[in-house]
């Protein structure tokens, strides 16, 4: 059944050396040549201001930010990736050792080339920073030990000490992101339907435990702050019960993408391989891999019947497949052994995401312009994807000669701080300009809107009754300083208007607004409320 041509194995861990190491360079070069996108200037916050939980999600990416870049010592682009960057290569071994357990070395090489080959896996969670790069690399952990433990028959003292190992990578997924709950419930489908003799156990009911464990920091700061945590995503979640066509095929066309069209069709190939009846994987490690993936995307899938999701969510899923494409490819049998460490199908999806994420980096920084609107001038780059990476350096110095200019004549003063209504691209004009600039800044506004900016206003004391501020707004991001605060301020006084060039030509426009003399009379602007 296994056929691995003659290739040595020390041959696939060259091969795998090759890969790490390639990789690698790629994605130290595509972090230190990107500005941070507005999600990673967020998730920056977390290590600016740890807390036990936060209003989005669990702590982790802030500690493994806060690890990684030593508390913040360096805070470079390159530098708050780090994390990422490493976190690629545990990932990479991680899912070579399941591979190769499960089956063989061979196996373990596809499912690591495959994996590299993710979108989801290799760029999203493999190079910037969010929560799902921590949780990926638990995740695996925690499936590698469920794989060793959940099979036996009685389980044993190694098989006791595998689960726990697992149910701890569990409870670290979970402070990772709140999916991490669905490994439990594919590891426990599995010990229902296939092997009770765990229920049994002490350790399975220890294991709970300490996976619950890590959820205690979480419960804590949401019951300090009603709920709000829970609140706010169980309204991203709750259905509609409208069916939308359109939002499930946009999911699952997202699945496709996400995960790469080549490996999507080798993973149903090798689905439909399984249901023809071929022999390909143990079928112990076949239904935990299968029952793996099924809750999460099931649960994600599903909702997007009724209302809009986004296809990361169900990105965890897919690893488990990942496996299983890899042991269904390295059962073909090979003509010769010319290229059998690369496979034409591997090498195809390897080309196709390396050329696109080229094709990525080239237009963000390089494209003449704009991909986006052109008109109004108020809505200039709106829509250009590749702008969330690009100019926030540029505009910074900028701004820095209108400021000495304004505080020069007077018109402001030195220490005024800057404001915006959202979170973005309020994170991104925080590290990019009152980070550098000494300046701080605060997000008045509703807290679905500025989302932990509701706690960062008050731990940088707010506005004061009077005080004056600055209010950046971006043509790709507008948002009208009159709609938001022209009840909440003496004056708006429109100062400049910033152009952000890329290539030579206008990419968006930055419009600098002074806002005199605060009224002290915003509605709750730096207290949490519930979302409405």
């Amino acid at each position: 059944m296994e056929h691995t041509g003659n290739i040595a194995e020390k041959n696939i861990r060259k091969a795998l050396f090759i890969l790490i190491s390639i990789t690698t360079l790629i994605r130290i070069f595509v972090a230190a040549t990107l500005e941070l996108s507005v999600d990673e200037v967020y998730y920056w916050t977390y290590a600016l201001y740890p807390d036990w939980s936060h209003f989005d999600h669990p702590p982790m990416v802030g500690w493994v930010i806060q690890l990684f870049s030593l508390n913040l010592l360096f805070d470079n682009e390159l530098a708050l990736r780090m994390d990422a960057i490493v976190i690629s290569i545990l990932n990479t071994l991680t899912i070579y050792s399941i591979g190769k357990y499960i089956k063989n070395p061979l196996t373990g090489l596809y499912a690591a080339l495959l994996f590299n080959a993710s979108v989801y896996c290799s760029v999203l969670a493999g190079n910037f920073i969010i929560p799902d790069t921590p949780q990926l690399l638990f995740w695996l952990l925690s499936l590698k030990f469920f794989l060793k433990a959940l099979p036996a028959g009685w389980p044993g003292r190694q098989e006791d000490r595998q689960l726990l190992l697992a149910s701890l990578f569990a409870g670290l997924a979970i402070i990772s992101k709140y999916h991490g709950v669905f490994i439990w419930a594919g590891a426990g489908l599995y010990i229902l339907i296939y092997n009770r003799a765990w229920f049994k156990k002490p350790s399975l009911y220890a294991g709970v435990v300490i996976s619950a464990l890590f959820t205690l920091p979480i419960i804590i700061w949401n019951i300090r702050n009603d709920w709000i945590s829970f609140n706010f995503h169980s309204g991203r979640v709750t259905p509609a019960f409208e069916i939308r066509p359109d939002y499930f095929f946009t999911e699952i066309f997202g699945q496709v993408a996400y995960n790469n069209p080549v490996n999507y069709v080798l993973i149903v190939m090798a689905m439909v391989a399984i249901w023809k009846g071929k022999k390909f994987i143990r079928p112990e490690y076949r239904k935990i891999l299968l029952l793996d993936f099924l809750p999460i995307w099931a649960v994600f899938t599903s909702f997007a019947i009724f209302r809009s999701t986004l296809p990361h969510w169900t990105g965890p899923a897919f690893t488990p497949l990942i496996v299983v494409a890899a042991a269904w490819l390295a059962d073909k049998p090979v003509a010769g052994v010319k290229n059998i460490l690369f496979p034409k199908p591997v090498r195809i999806a390897i080309i196709l995401l390396y050329s696109l994420m080229l094709l990525a980096w080239g237009l963000i920084n390089y494209y003449p312009g704009t991909i986006g609107k052109k008109s109004p001038v108020s809505q200039y780059g709106d829509m250009d994807f590749t702008l969330d990476m690009y100019g926030w350096k540029q505009l910074k110095g900028k701004f820095e000669k209108v400021l000495q200019r304004d505080v020069a004549s007077g018109k402001i003063s030195e220490d005024a701080p800057i404001i915006n209504p959202r979170y973005f691209p309020g994170a991104e004009i925080d590290y990019y300009i009152g980070r550098p600039l000494h300046k701080k800044v605060i997000l008045p506004g509703n807290i679905k809107d500025i989302h932990k900016y509701a706690w960062i206003n008050e731990y940088r004391g707010g506005l004061k009754k009077g005080e004056s501020a600055y209010m950046i707004t971006t043509s790709n991001w507008y948002h009208d300083p009159y709609e938001f605060y022209s009840n909440n301020f003496e004056k708006i006084h429109p100062m400049d208007t910033i152009e952000i060039r890329r290539s030579g030509v206008t990419a968006y426009y930055a419009f600098i607004y002074i806002m005199e003399s605060y009224k002290g009379n915003f509605s709750s602007p730096f207290h949490v409320e519930s979302p409405k």
